[in-house]
C-alpha cells in the first residue's frame, strides 16, 4: 500500500507540466512594521517555532525523553522533526524580513526536515523500526534535494515547484494512511490533531488578505499559519511526554 502510494505521488508530478514559481507569493498581507522590524507579524511569529524546537529537543536528550521509547533508534526522527522546527524558525524570520525566492529557500529547507522526519517516525512506529530508521536520511534527502532542485530551476529561469510541492503533498497525506496501520504507542489521535493544525495552517496562508481584512488588521493569515504550524510542534512534544507503549509490547 506504502509503495503503491508512493508511486503514484512520484508519477503525478512528473507527469505535471511545470510549477513556476509566482512572484505573487511573497506579496503578503501584512506588512507594517514595528520596533525597526519589518513585517513584523510574519517575522515575529516564527518564535513559536523556536520555542517548540527547543523544548522538544531539551525533552528528547533529556532522561524522560529517552524513556519514552521502546527501542532508542525511535528517537532520531524526532530530533529531526523539532530539529526543522528550530531551523525554521530562523530561516522564516529570515525570508519574511525580505521576501524572495533567493532567502525562500532558507524558509523551505528546515521545514523538510520536520515533514520527512514526522514521516520517519511514522514508518517506525507504524510498519517497522528499522525501515523508519534506515530510511530516515533518505526521506531527509529527498525533502531537502527538492528545494535544492527548485532553487536551481529558479537560478536557471525555469523555475519548477512540482517536486518540492510533491514532497509536501506527499508528507501530509502519507500520515492518514499510515494511522490506518496498527501503533506501538498510544495516544494515535494526536497525530489526528498535528494533521488538523497543519490544515488549518494551509487555509490561514491561501486567505492571508482575506483574514487581514476581516479583523481590521489586527493579523493576517500567514501569522496565523505560523501559529497553527508552530502549535502543532508543541502538540507533537505533548503526546511523546504522554504516551505510553501498547500493553501488548511492553516486556513483563
Amino acid at each position: 500500500m506504502l509503495v503503491v502510494f508512493t508511486i503514484a505521488v512520484g508519477a503525478v508530478a512528473v507527469l505535471l507540466p511545470r510549477i513556476p514559481q509566482p512572484q505573487s507569493y511573497h506579496d503578503f498581507a501584512d506588512q507594517r512594521s514595528l520596533l525597526g522590524i519589518p513585517n513584523f507579524g510574519d517575522v515575529a511569529s516564527n518564535l513559536l517555532f523556536a520555542v517548540s524546537g527547543v523544548w522538544g529537543l531539551s525533552f528528547l536528550f533529556g532522561q524522560r525523553g529517552t524513556e519514552k521509547f521502546i527501542d532508542p533508534c525511535e528517537r532520531w526522527a524526532y530530533v529531526f522533526v523539532f530539529l526543522g522546527l528550530l531551523l525554521t524558525a530562523f530561516g522564516s524570520a529570515y525570508y519574511h524580513l525580505t521576501p524572495g525566492n533567493a532567502r525562500l529557500v532558507w524558509d523551505r529547507l528546515p521545514m523538510t526536515l520536520a515533514f520527512m522526519g514526522l514521516v520517519s517516525a511514522m514508518i517506525s512506529e507504524r510498519v517497522s523500526v528499522p525501515a523508519g530508521f534506515y530510511l530516515l536520511p533518505v526521506l531527509l534527502l529527498i525533502g531537502v534535494g527538492s528545494v535544492v532542485l527548485w532553487s536551481y530551476s529558479e537560478v536557471r529561469g525555469a523555475g519548477d515547484l512540482r517536486f518540492y510541492a510533491a514532497v509536501q503533498v506527499y508528507a501530509v497525506l502519507i500520515l492518514p494512511v499510515l494511522l490506518l496501520l496498527p501503533p506501538r504507542y498510544t495516544r494515535s489521535w494526536d497525530f489526528v490533531v498535528v494533521f488538523c493544525f497543519y490544515v488549518m495552517a494551509k487555509i490561514f496562508e491561501t486567505a492571508d488578505r482575506g483574514i487581514f481584512s476581516l479583523d481590521r488588521h489586527t493579523v493576517s493569515g500567514h501569522t496565523l499559519k505560523h501559529l497553527a504550524a508552530g502549535a502543532a510542534g508543541f502538540w507533537i512534544l505533548r503526546m511523546l511526554q504522554r504516551r505510553e507503549p501498547h500493553r501488548s509490547l511492553v516486556k513483563p
